[in-house]
């Protein structure tokens, strides 16, 4: 069976043509298929909207989860709820077109491959800035995971349920996906397709949340902030040991001037230093503290109807009775 996950939030608008674009295509497979849309505490009427839906497309699962608990995370209720063999990860805002899935599927059953990329070879539908920092974020996450990253590759993907089966017995809470997936190796192909414009509503991908993403791949992959950090605190006491033996060297000769600007200037520059590595550290320190916690990544609104503990519960109150 193929699953589709679906993560979504405030979709209301683009889910009908999502919806009517994706039927097709997946009653077209000869196989069974189930998709799984993770309503990550829509504000708007999406969930209104899914519930609507399935009395007339039986395919249809809905996983609501109590509180917006961001992209990557509803992207992991989802992958954790999927039943499937394999496993399509897809936006609702059809700038991943759906038709795509079908290529995906045939490229992993014909190679035998854990992964398939769906990459955005065309992105001349995104502005000029997304398509620079786009190419800047992917160049620094090849450098920083040590691996090939496919370039473009986003969270439009297929994989095996073994795969996502391996992924998922990982502890770690702070995942993004497009990194930690290549960085564990799975054999892949690609399918390249031109990148859509979004469908309907706004992009639930503002910069401040891309900065966010960035900031947290990059501190999730590698410690080269704090070794920058320390190289250049070494630097930093090899300047001011040379400047403190010149000043000496200057009280002693009689060769001192006035120099409060300067000393001010130095003051400050050493002071920023540390609060700028303070910051880096604290970063860190949060990730630690984050997974120390130990808080589970979201919380569903509903018990998924093949929970064990729930049947296990179910059976003993009908021994009871």
């Amino acid at each position: 069976m193929l699953s589709v996950v679906v993560p979504m939030y405030n979709e209301q608008l683009a889910l009908p043509h999502f919806a009517e674009r994706l039927r097709p295509v997946l009653d077209d497979l000869p196989m069974p298929y189930e998709v799984l849309c993770v309503d990550d505490g829509s504000t708007d009427g999406t969930g209104d909207l899914l519930r609507e839906m399935l009395s007339h497309w039986p395919q249809l699962r809905v996983l609501p989860l109590r509180r917006n608990a961001g992209h990557q995370a509803a992207l992991t209720a989802g992958l954790d709820h999927a039943r499937g063999d394999w496993i399509v990860s897809i936006d609702a805002d059809l700038q991943d077109p759906p038709h795509v899935i079908r290529e995906m599927l045939d490229v992993a059953q014909r190679t035998g491959v854990d992964v398939v990329y769906g990459v955005r070879a065309d992105r001349s539908t995104d502005t000029r800035f997304k398509r620079v920092t786009a190419g800047l974020y992917y160049g620094a996450m090849r450098r920083a995971a040590g691996v090939e990253i496919p370039r473009h590759a986003g969270d439009f993907r297929l994989m095996s349920a073994s795969a996502v089966r391996e992924v998922g017995r990982l502890h770690e809470r702070g995942r993004v996906y497009r990194l930690l997936i290549p960085y564990m190796g799975f054999r892949y192909r690609t399918v390249e397709y031109r990148r859509e414009s979004r469908v309907a509503g706004d992009s639930k991908y503002p910069v401040h949340k891309m900065a966010r993403l960035a900031a947290e791949s990059y501190t999730s992959f590698t410690t080269a902030p704090l070794r920058f950090a320390t190289w250049l605190g070494v630097l930093g006491f090899v300047l001011c040991s040379t400047f403190a033996v010149a000043a000496l060297v200057a009280y002693a000769t009689g060769n001192t001037l006035p120099g409060w600007t300067s000393f001010a200037i130095v003051i400050g520059f050493v002071g920023a230093l540390q609060f700028l590595f303070l910051g880096l550290l604290g970063e860190y320190v949060a990730r630690i503290y984050t997974e120390m916690q130990a808080r589970p990544r979201y919380f569903t609104d509903v018990h998924p109807p093949d929970d064990p503990a729930r049947q296990a519960r179910s059976e003993r109150e009908h021994r009871t009775r």
